[in-house]
């Protein structure tokens, strides 16, 4: 069932003398399966293909868009228990997390093929002519959004399913009306090459064209910027380190002749306000629960907690020691690959080594065991705001606790902040008033606010805004997860005195799509 190839649209292609493999931080090797790196002439005929399926798939209609969305989640069911096993070997994440990431994946597809069925997200608005109009006549002005062509998709090492090949990035392009390359992560080849499949099996089954999705697989950064630097390619979605964010932005703004948007989410520390009549009030409890925050799926969440704000009072030491004897009590882990772990146990030092930083918890060393076990440090709050570093992201269960002396000092603190994903405000109502001017401030970081609740878990759904300003992401408008992904891969068109047998369904004055409309500066969902 695992063979190595790339699927250049259609086809299955193998030619390259590269090969490389996915090892198992679980099984401390190799797994089955030799994989076959992209060529520079199999990606650039992916592109190519992608390119001629636009000009067919951007005219599929919103309910052929949502059959196929529909069915690619159908035959990644099919796919079973492999499935599973496999993505479970090569990210060490646990067969039942694994599980729950595809009924994720396959209701991100269905809630997108929910969209198209709607088919508002076009945002049409209709502004019909004033001919007698004076001094000027108005021209009949019809606007709405249509899809900006193939799309590359980067798959992230912290979610093999859900943020992958059939992740909510190819999912949102898709349904757009958008075809996507994407560029299998080096740590899920086999579990990319069974989604693939799959997708590729939904395709043909729907009648799509050939080349309305495309899986490579590449080595290093070299087949990455291949992809970005094409000029067929309209925009870029990925999920990984700032690092690598950031080489793929410089590359589709500095390196083509035509700048594309790259859709980046980076890098997040993810600030916890915890407040002190909540402290006082609950302090096991909460201490328990930001433990197990930290600590879920050993700490590679983007929006794992990195960072605690708390007041100096009779009861900020007490604490910050049951935070660190909570998170003694949870064992070391698998983590996901090689690299991340060896990265996390650099970071974490880094971090320890900082001055002014104190271990709390200073954790085990298992890197060489490919486990991370939690660790919790602290400093003072004059210290974080001279020192840029603490802001860094230890991509992993450890936690930095910053020490404030009192609100002033907090506010001030928190504007020192670089751009979050999320931001959480853990206390009374009491406390919820009194630091009022603290969440404001927050509110200017980050692109979610939690108020008594922590940041890992991101519900896909329409409201939620999963980005944040730089460098959280390349382009805090726009959220990764949830139902207005799709605006990212979609651009407004107005068209100006068109012929009404010329105009898309979505601007025709009958609206034989049923949607809601803005005519003449109202919503409506009735013909005209």
């Amino acid at each position: 069932m695992i063979s190595g190839y790339n699927f250049i649209g259609f086809d299955k292609r193998a030619s390259g003398e590269k090969k490389v493999a996915a090892f198992s931080t679980v099984l401390k090797n190799n797994l089955p399966g030799e994989f076959s790196v992209a060529t520079e002439k199999e990606i650039q005929e992916a592109v190519a293909k992608a390119t001629t399926a636009f000009e067919i798939y951007q005219r599929t209609s919103f309910a052929e868009r949502a059959e196929f969305l529909d069915t690619i989640a159908d035959e990644i069911i099919q796919l079973g228990d492999a499935l599973i096993e496999r993505a479970h070997l090569e990210s060490g994440l646990p067969e039942a997390r694994i599980t729950g990431e595809r009924g994720r994946t396959v209701g991100q597809l269905k809630l997108f093929a929910a969209l198209l069925r709607e088919g508002s997200f076009v945002e049409a608005i209709i502004d019909t002519a004033l001919p007698d109009r004076k001094p000027l006549p108005r021209s009949d002005l019809r606007r709405m959004m249509l899809p900006i062509g193939p799309v590359a998709v980067f798959g992230a090492s912290n979610f093999p399913l859900a943020f992958s090949t059939a992740g909510g990035d190819t999912a949102s392009a898709l349904a757009a009306g958008c075809p996507v390359v994407v560029k299998a992560h080096g740590s899920h080849l086999g579990t990319n090459q069974l989604v693939a499949s799959a997708i590729i099996r939904a395709a043909e089954k729907c009648n799509m064209p050939d080349g309305v999705f495309s899986s490579v697989i590449g080595a290093g950064s070299q087949p990455g910027q291949q992809l970005v630097k094409n000029p067929q390619i309209k925009a870029v979605g990925f999920t990984g380190s700032f690092s690598g964010g950031m080489s793929l932005f410089k590359a589709a703004i500095n390196e083509r002749e035509e700048p594309i948007p790259v859709y980046a989410e980076m890098s997040s520390i993810n600030p916890v306000l915890v407040l002190p009549n909540k402290i006082k009030q609950d302090c096991d409890t909460i201490a328990s629960q930001i433990s197990a925050s930290i600590t879920l799926g050993v700490g590679q969440f983007c929006t794992n907690p990195g960072l605690l704000f708390v007041i100096k009072d009779e009861n900020t030491d007490s604490f910050i020691q049951r935070l660190a004897q909570a998170l003694q009590q949870v064992p070391a882990a698998t983590m996901l690959n090689e690299s991340i772990c060896a990265a996390y146990h650099e970071e974490r030092r880094q971090l320890l080594s900082q001055q002014g930083v104190t271990a709390v918890l200073h954790g085990d060393d298992a890197k060489n065991d490919f486990k991370g076990i939690a660790s919790l440090a602290e400093t003072s709050s004059e210290n974080f705001r001279q020192n840029n570093a603490l802001q860094n992201e230890v991509f992993g269960p450890t936690s930095l606790i910053v020490v404030c002396d009192n609100e002033a000092d907090l506010k001030n603190t928190l504007q020192a902040l670089k751009g979050q994903l999320t931001a959480s405000i853990i206390g009374t109502v009491d406390d919820l008033k009194q630091f009022k001017n603290c969440a404001d401030v927050l509110v200017q970081k980050v692109g979610r606010v939690i108020y008594n609740g922590l940041p890992t878990g991101v519900e896909v759904s329409h409201a939620m805004m999963h980005g944040g300003p730089f460098p959280a992401t390349t382009f805090a408008h726009f959220t990764s997860v949830g139902t207005e992904a799709i605006k990212r891969f979609l651009r407004p068109v107005c068209y100006q005195d068109c012929p009404h047998e010329f105009l898309p369904d979505g601007l025709k004055d009958e609206n034989p799509l049923h949607i809601m409309r803005k005519v003449n500066g109202e919503f409506t969902r009735d013909a005209m």
